[in-house]
């Protein structure tokens, strides 16, 4: 592969599809939010910190430090609020989102991306058999792997069976109505 760029030649030497990941397997899903959440995330984050350096400033500025107690309280609480409330409900929200997820083939695991809570990109492997699907239909979880909660767009996968495989939709009802009956049988 050669590319162009300002009349210089540039070569391109690789050996694997840039859907490929030697680590985590084939690349089946990849979020069209991504940028979008780190944006938010990150912006927030620095929202927060700004207003961490700048409250003293403020306080000597305003005045407040001289009125009542009840008044310093209010101010406080509210400029905490904002600080640290907005940016835990964004990461609370958004920790589940994923940005890729890879599948590896011969051991029949997924690898999801995600963020973790200072932006850094997270890997959460779990195998096929570890999805579970939420009976109640819930905000921001298309399915639980182990016991976090995870949230992908099923629009987004390039193959189809891809996703039928990831929630389990490949599988004979004839087995899953088998599981019913020995879940019966059990209680």
């Amino acid at each position: 592969q050669v590319t162009s760029f300002q009349g210089v030649a540039v070569r391109s030497l690789s050996t694997s599809s840039p859907h490929e990941h030697p680590e985590h397997g084939r690349l089946v899903y990849k979020g069209n939010l991504a940028k979008t959440v780190l944006g938010v995330r990150f912006f927030s984050y620095s929202t927060s910190i700004f207003n961490l350096f700048m409250m003293p400033y403020i306080m000597l500025k305003s005045g407040i430090g001289v009125e009542s107690l009840l008044m310093q309280a209010a101010f406080y609480g509210m400029i905490g609020f904002f600080t640290f409330v907005t940016p835990v409900t964004l990461h609370v929200l958004t920790k589940g989102y994923v940005i890729r997820l890879y599948y590896k083939d011969e051991k029949d695991t997924y690898t999801a991306i995600t963020y973790n809570a200072i932006l850094a990109e997270k890997a959460t492997v779990f195998h096929q058999k570890d999805v579970k699907i939420p009976d109640i239909t819930k905000m921001f979880t298309t399915f639980y792997a182990k016991t976090k909660s995870m949230l992908v767009n099923p629009t987004l996968f390039p193959n189809p069976q891809d996703y039928n495989h990831l929630m389990g939709y490949d599988k004979s009802p004839l087995f899953k109505l088998e599981e019913l009956k020995e879940a019966d049988e059990r209680k």
